[in-house]
């Protein structure tokens, strides 16, 4: 069996675990993984037989991946109990619902095929944060595994349930006509449902399930996902447009005219609406999200406070769960609410529920709404290809050279760095409110750049050319998955 046991230690990713599938994991490897698991959830619980609760998404291979892991899992002493085809959010729901211990979700996110993964948790509405990454790393590649008798139980029809719930709260008055773009991913059997159940006149686009993804991959960070989204929201003369991942725990969305709205600017404009009803609130955001929180005049009237960390889902969700917030926004489209709104775990769906309840309370379209918020020129997130083993040192060198230049004063298009953020990798404001950010990827070997300017998109294109240029004589940096 060890023999041709495959799991790369890479695979373990700061706060999810990721690897191509059958290059970088077999079934034995996956199989170790949930014993590895288990034997953490039973060491942090203290319980001989805890209820785990797994779900896998649409991808061909997801079920056979999924019925190793369940294997490890029972192999350990842990009562299964699979909720069969879910998203992400609806694995999280049911711990939640169903009173579990832990949970395990299959799923690859919006990676390209041939990719497969794994969600965890055991603190309900969490996922694993880096500690207890490495805590299962160390426990799963040195095989110390508890042993014990557990069991498998399949639960029918839970899809039932977590549509119910947020349906049956979530009920608009308003006629909003929404393109629903699900990219042939799992979502595409969960979002028109809902949003279909609280009031919107739905259209569907790519919502057939397909696990060869056909057009594109389901992310709502794709341009030619957003490109066909905006599309049919001209041709249908809709209301708006969301884009949901391959596991449904992200949005995107895209105004009536057709224009993308980068997911960081929703949050403003849900926390805005929000902040008007729930006084003193904090909200926070991830370093890639726009600078216009800080000083928004919306949110400082209504004594609400907003704090910038690292990116990632796990981060910004403990973060929200910590500080006690009412939302948190990520760039990516990962949102989160707690009560009343949410259970603090990020669904894409409700997420776009929350942008409906948006235009449901006012009397104007989208692109007026947004219209209401200063203007600034954002780029995409862009990922140029650096090693995994050589993307952190890469970070902390280029981190030691901008506060160099800081120091000395040293001027940028005519501008000196104001402020460093340095939570998780680096992000230099300048005088005028533009910033650039550099920082590693969380599951790809990339690095990650982001600019925006309030002032102009000539600004804004300056920053990268010199955050382009520092990469660049570092020799570590390969191509970028997109450029402005």
């Amino acid at each position: 069996m060890s023999e041709n046991l495959k799991i790369d230690p890479y695979g373990f990713r700061e706060y999810d675990a990721r690897w191509l599938y059958e290059k970088d994991i077999n079934q034995a490897g996956i199989t170790n993984l949930g014993k590895g698991l288990g034997s953490q959830i039973i060491k942090n619980t203290k319980k001989e037989n805890p209820r785990v609760i797994v779900g896998h998404d649409y991808r061909s291979y997801s079920e056979e991946i999924k019925t190793s892991l369940k294997k490890g899992l029972v192999s350990t002493g842990c009562f299964v109990e699979d909720i069969g085809l879910s998203l992400s959010p609806m694995v999280y729901f049911a711990q939640i619902n169903l009173n579990a211990d832990a949970v395990a979700m299959i799923t690859a996110s919006h990676n390209e095929n041939g990719w497969t993964g794994v969600k965890m948790g055991i603190k309900k509405g969490l996922t694993h944060a880096p500690e207890e990454m490495k805590e299962l790393k160390e426990i799963t590649l040195n095989k110390l595994f508890i042993e014990g008798k557990g069991n498998v139980k399949e639960i029918k029809d839970f899809q039932k349930i977590y549509k119910k719930d947020l349906i049956d709260k979530n009920k608009i008055k308003k006629k909003i006509k929404a393109i629903v773009a699900c990219g042939n991913g799992t979502a595409g059997i969960f979002a028109p449902d809902i949003l279909r159940g609280i009031g919107c006149e739905v259209i569907e686009l790519d919502c057939n399930l397909d696990w060869s993804f056909p057009k594109y991959n389901p992310n709502p960070e794709d341009l030619e996902m957003l490109h066909q989204i905006s599309q049919a929201v001209k041709k249908n003369d809709a209301d708006i447009g969301f884009g949901f991942d391959g596991d449904g725990d992200r949005v995107g969305v895209i105004d009536n005219k057709g224009n993308e709205i980068f997911s960081d600017k929703i949050g403003l404009l849900i926390a805005r609406n929000l902040s008007s009803m729930h006084n003193n609130s904090k909200f926070v955001v991830d370093v890639k999200s726009t600078g216009l929180y800080t000083n928004d005049k919306v949110l400082n009237q209504n004594n609400c406070k907003t704090i910038y960390w690292k990116t990632g889902h796990s981060h910004i969700k403990r973060k929200v769960h910590n500080e006690k917030a009412l939302a948190g926004f990520e760039k990516s489209g990962h949102f989160f609410f707690n009560q009343p709104l949410g259970y603090g775990y990020d669904d894409g769906i409700n997420s776009a529920i929350q942008v409906c309840h948006l235009l449901d309370k006012k009397d104007k379209k989208m692109s007026e709404i947004l219209n209401e918020i200063p203007k600034t020129y954002q780029s995409p997130t862009m990922a140029p290809y650096c090693k995994d083993e050589e993307k952190y040192k890469v970070v902390a060198d280029l981190k030691d050279l901008i506060e160099n230049i800081k120091n000395k004063k040293i001027k940028i298009d005519n501008q000196e760095i104001k402020e460093i953020l340095t939570v998780n990798g680096i992000r230099f404001s300048f005088e005028d409110g533009s910033w650039g950010l550099i920082r590693a990827s969380s599951n790809k070997p990339s690095l990650v750049v982001v600019t925006e300017s309030p002032t102009s998109n000539d600004r804004k294109i300056k920053i990268f050319k010199f955050i382009d240029e520092i990469l660049q004589k570092t020799g570590k940096v390969g191509e970028y998955d997109q450029k402005i």
